[in-house]
């Protein structure tokens, strides 16, 4: 069925290439990022998740105590 409607459709290659363009920028975009940034922000933040002194929603823990 779908088979029928796309080849009415016409041409619709463009539809492929837009989404490969628009991938491929996001991607480049993201490597660029992650490139660029500090390294020490990185460690920092490859390792949030093993520090135990760190609380980042303190305020939200507090208030569940009461």
């Amino acid at each position: 069925m779908y088979k029928y409607i796309l080849e009415g459709a016409g041409n619709i290659n463009w539809m492929a290439i837009s989404a490969l363009i628009t991938f491929f920028t996001v991607f480049v975009l993201g490597a660029i990022l992650a490139f660029r940034s500090d390294p020490s922000f990185i460690k920092k933040m490859a390792n949030l998740p093993f520090d135990d002194n760190v609380f980042p929603n303190a305020e939200i823990e507090n208030r569940h105590e009461k």
